[in-house]
């Protein structure tokens, strides 16, 4: 890679409002080896000098908790996301299905699930576009799919189908399916009689989702749903040079076939290891302790408003959670906890108590994700057990999701209770991620949001509980340096300052400097990762020794 000067522009050190700024920095195979006048000396002998352009050259941004092959998946199918209504899905849905009659099964995402009366989507809808072939659409919350009928034909889901121990059949007056199925236990019905993406297909969604990342100036990603199946395309990806980021896979822990999951998991870090690729790493493991408020899956201490006597859906046993986690801790993987409902934040907190109890002190940085309505007798635990809050800031809004579906179900009481980053990142570590394509992976939008508590239309004026709104270097750090400390890399990566090995981003404004509700307005003009160049905006170039200009 040689040595590269950075010059022309402002060398932040980090995000915060404090940080050290440089005129320049030297950059030897990815390591900070300069800044200031000590690296514009080094120009003339430099085998690459990036003109900043007036702009701003900072440690690249992280995303904590995004589930990037799904994100890449959703763009080889029907785009239903943009759809602003059922008869726009329907449309779409028919509209991709006509034009690949050779796909046998029609998979896509992520509908919004606001457009049908209390999330509720009927199969018989999408009979209409694609009566003959199986149609698998998920919402956008992942938690729950809509299907027509040939897909509950095929999968002989009907009347006299059981209810599934970890998930749950939304049915007609008569018993007959209505056409979702939510969470796990019921989505895997589909399983034994789906084909499934096919290596290629993850292959390039991961191609295609990583240069995404990259565009945005994002340079470590948390993958926080792998199944074993799936690590053969990421291996492949890395072999063929096409991932442009770095990731982390979070292989996804079944509340039923732990046990026989380690020796797979063991194998699987042990094959990515082997391929020593600075971009891939397997060193979590991912448990979804819970579901989602919007469905009624998500743990809660008490019930559900708008459902008496319904207090959610715990995905596990207690007892077997925190067998698996002390077992997965003890090898030596970070442990990834989905946690929304209160109920579900104290059992995660429960399980890592007795992982330190059993495996004794070790610097391990468990991972509670979303951490949406928590207890707040609980707040104190997660810095006394050095827990990270890993918060998908953008949720944090009175958008549509929350007036139409999360409110209703959870009150007023609760509802103050949602989304506590100031009082966490007061007390513990806090990073956060876009959870994309659940949302957008895009950090802009989800920082002004952690700072404003507003909607883009500003709404409301003095933002939504606005207790919990948190300064915008802080939002900014959460995204990058909070992200690198999830990742065991604050020290190496998450500061830009002479022995580090800093991922980079360059900017054309300071983010600092700009009205949250602006951050859209901030171009990424190029991103470097593990010391390559991965993206850049048209017209801006480098001078590279012996080129022109």
């Amino acid at each position: 890679m040689g040595t590269t000067v950075f010059t022309n522009g402002t060398i932040l050190a980090s995000y915060r409002a404090d940080a050290a700024e440089h005129t320049a920095v030297a950059i030897e195979d990815g390591r900070v080896t300069a800044v200031g006048p000590t690296a514009l000396a080094l120009r003339p002998a430099a085998d690459e000098v990036v003109d900043l352009e007036g702009g701003v050259l900072a440690p690249a941004f992280a995303d904590g908790h995004a589930h990037p092959l799904q994100g890449g998946l959703e763009k080889l199918g029907p785009q239903v996301r943009s759809c602003e209504s059922v008869e726009e899905i329907v449309a779409c849905v028919r509209e991709w299905a006509d034009a690949h009659p050779e796909q046998e099964w029609i998979y896509g995402g992520s509908y919004d699930a606001t457009l049908a009366p209390d999330g509720m989507f009927d199969a018989r809808w999408l009979d209409a576009a694609v009566p003959d072939r199986p149609v698998v659409l998920r919402a956008w919350d992942y938690h729950t799919v809509w299907v027509n009928s040939e897909a509950l034909r095929r999968a002989g889901i009907d009347a006299r189908t059981p209810e599934p121990a970890l998930g749950r059949i939304p049915r007609r007056p008569d018993g007959t399916p209505l056409g979702i199925l939510q969470e796990p236990g019921a989505v895997d019905l589909l399983l034994p009689f789906e084909p499934g993406r096919t290596h290629e297909e993850r292959v390039e969604a991961l191609r295609l989702a990583t240069a995404d990342y990259a565009e945005l100036g994002i340079a470590w990603v948390q993958d926080a749903w792998v199944e074993t199946a799936e690590v053969e395309a990421y291996l492949e990806a890395s072999a063929r040079g096409l991932l442009s980021t770095r990731m982390n896979l979070a292989l996804r822990a079944d509340p039923v076939r732990w046990r026989d999951q380690v020796p797979e998991f063991v194998e699987s870090r042990r094959r990515v290891e082997e391929v020593q690729d600075p971009l891939l790493t397997a060193g979590t493991v991912k448990v979804f302790v819970d579901g989602v408020i919007e469905n009624h899956t998500a743990a809660m201490l008490e019930d559900y408003v708008d459902t008496p006597g319904d207090r959610g859906l715990p995905n596990w046993d207690a007892r077997e959670l925190a067998a698996a986690a002390v077992t997965f801790d003890k090898l030596g993987f970070q442990l990834h906890l989905h946690a929304i409902g209160d109920a579900a934040t104290r059992t995660a907190l429960d399980v890592f108590e007795e992982v330190e109890r059993a495996n004794g002190p070790r610097d391990r940085r468990p991972v509670i994700a979303h951490v949406q309505v928590v207890d707040p007798s609980d707040l104190p635990r997660f810095g006394r057990l050095g827990v990270i809050a890993n918060f998908e800031p953008l949720w944090a809004q009175l958008d549509p999701m929350m007036l139409d579906l999360t409110l209703p179900r959870l009150g007023p009481e609760r509802e103050r209770l949602q989304y506590p980053i100031r009082t966490l990142h007061q007390t513990a570590g806090v990073s956060f991620g876009s959870d994309w394509p659940v949302s957008s992976a895009d950090w802009r939008p989800g920082v002004a949001t952690a700072v404003t508590r507003q909607t883009d239309d500003r709404v409301p004026v003095d933002g939504w509980i606005p207790a919990e709104r948190i300064p915008l270097t802080d939002a900014l750090e959460a995204y990058s340096s909070g992200v690198a400390h999830q990742a065991f890399a604050r020290t190496s990566r998450g500061e830009l300052r002479p022995g580090s090995a800093p991922d980079l981003v360059w900017l054309d404004t300071d983010p600092r400097q700009v009205d949250p509700h602006d951050l859209r307005s901030v171009r990424v003009l190029g991103t470097w990762v593990a010391g390559v160049r991965r993206a850049s905006a048209p017209l801006h170039h480098s001078i590279q020794r012996g080129s022109t200009t």
